[in-house]
């Protein structure tokens, strides 16, 4: 697990210092991908502490110190997630005007990846700003035991829409890179439309492999979460 860390690590560092040397990929959708990157590089870096503090250093670590170690990953998980739709609102926006956003929209990129860490940060902080089960035991979870089981439903629900609304997002892009493509069939100058088409579709193959990827990593844990939630204390097996 722990080369499998260092690997995220390096690999995401190296995106983001493609991006910040290429001067063609400083434009809003590789800023959001580069959000991504640090999203990532970050829940790799969580990950890691997680399981440097984790067998017997758990029980030296203070509540605080615990809902900073669980909290991380949550915040990198929410950043994540919040990344890929903004990426896919873009997408949505690209192919609906079929070119690129220009300089003039890097002001609303920015604000949008600002918002996207603060929910982050509010959203992974809850438990340690008084949302756990220190005071209510019995709903308590047994995967995450000082968080609040009502709190980990909440999560997972959140994860699950915004998940659902860019594979929606998705389908209507694909939706409409068939129709643009159906229709460019029919004109005779087409070379710079069918350009920007080509780019703005490879774009979207490969951020849907980003996205596909994401799914088949974290629905595993999803899942197990959604179990804790709905089993009752040392009914399910799994979970131990």
């Amino acid at each position: 697990f722990h080369l499998i860390c260092c690997f995220i690590i390096l690999e995401n560092i190296f995106v983001l210092l493609t991006i910040w040397k290429t001067k063609k990929f400083h434009r809003p959708m590789y800023y959001f991908i580069g959000n991504l990157a640090l999203s990532d590089l970050l829940a790799g870096v969580a990950y890691t502490a997680n399981l440097l503090l984790s067998g017997a250093t758990t029980y030296k670590l203070t509540p605080a110190q615990w809902f900073l170690r669980e909290g991380s990953m949550f915040v990198a998980l929410s950043a994540s997630v919040f990344s890929l739709l903004a990426i896919a609102i873009e997408r949505y926006i690209t192919m609906l005007k079929m070119k690129l956003h220009n300089g003039s929209n890097r002001f609303r990129s920015f604000l949008l990846i600002s918002a996207c860490w603060v929910i982050s940060l509010i959203l992974g902080g809850l438990p340690i700003m008084g949302w756990n089960c220190i005071s209510t035991l019995p709903s308590c979870s047994t995967v995450l035991p000082l968080y609040h089981k009502h709190y980990i439903l909440f999560c997972t629900t959140v994860f699950t829409l915004l998940l659902l609304s860019i594979v929606i997002l998705y389908c209507r892009i694909y939706s409409l890179v068939r129709t643009r493509s159906r229709r460019l069939t029919f004109r005779k100058n087409i070379s710079k439309a069918s350009r920007s088409s080509e780019k703005s579709l490879a774009l979207l193959k490969t951020v849907i492999i980003v996205l596909g990827v994401f799914i088949a990593c974290w629905a595993p844990l999803f899942i197990l979460l959604l179990l804790d939630v709905g089993c009752k204390v040392k009914t399910c097996d799994i979970l131990f």
